[in-house]
């Protein structure tokens, strides 16, 4: 998989495993070491390829209190982490408990949300999360159909009404589900512009990896262009998010 990254431009990879209570109980004790030893195998081989720690977090009840203590791995130690809300049953109280988080000076990035079971019932619950100051964090492979037409869909209505605020891979594996990024990276650029696709794909991630404030992100309008203002061995600050394998 790293290999097939860096092969594909990519930099940066966030090891995110699953958190789920009862389920998997993975932590920073469990995560951190094992994200500096693949980096060593990494560099043993001369894969230059950068990973940094992260989880993919479900809802806990303490959730705020489990970050305050260090116990749930950030993206890079920084106030942002993943927060998965769940799949198919939508939760009443997650626009309270993503403001309890912010509150707590951390800053949640709902996964996938062009994929949740409910977001065709309940859109407006992921615009309010937006305006809360969530970033939404989309996967390449819902934009190339991969994940079905719906989740094609809200991927492209999310973009134009402002909300998208960074692109992932989401990679589970080398035949399914890769790390690869360039070609979601391409047809962002030929529908949004390349300035669009390189903030999604490049800007916005490097910001939240070094901890820093997100610049607010404006409706864009779908465009089609041929100009795209890069090739593919240019592109060497393009970053990956994805969840290291359950």
């Amino acid at each position: 998989m790293a290999r097939m990254a860096v092969e594909d431009g990519v930099t940066h990879m966030a090891c995110t495993p699953h958190i789920i209570q009862g389920r998997y109980p993975n932590s920073t004790t469990t995560v951190l070491p094992a994200m500096k030893a693949l980096q060593g195998h990494l560099d043993e081989r001369g894969i230059p390829l950068t990973l940094v720690q992260g989880a993919d977090v479900h809802v806990i009840y303490d959730l705020p209190l489990r970050l305050r203590r260090g116990e749930i791995p950030t993206l890079n130690g920084s106030r942002y982490f993943l927060l998965e809300p769940p799949h198919q049953v939508f939760a009443p109280f997650l626009e309270e408990f993503a403001r309890r988080l912010l509150q707590a000076g951390y800053i949640p990035v709902i996964t996938h949300p062009e994929r949740l079971g409910w977001i065709r019932r309940r859109y407006d619950v992921v615009r309010r999360l937006h305006q809360l100051g969530c970033p939404l964090q989309l996967t390449a492979g819902s934009l190339l159909g991969h994940f079905g037409q719906e989740a094609e869909e809200f991927t492209g209505r999310i973009i134009e009404d402002g909300m998208g605020s960074i692109f992932a891979s989401d990679a589970h594996g080398v035949r399914v589900r890769t790390p690869r990024l360039s070609t979601a990276m391409r047809l962002v650029a030929e529908r949004w512009g390349a300035e669009m696709a390189e903030n999604m794909f490049e800007r916005r991630p490097a910001i939240m990896l070094a901890d820093g404030n997100l610049p607010s992100i404006t409706p864009r309008r779908s465009r089609r262009s041929s100009r795209v203002g890069w090739h593919q061995d240019i592109y060497a600050t393009l970053n990956v998010f994805f969840r290291a394998g359950h």
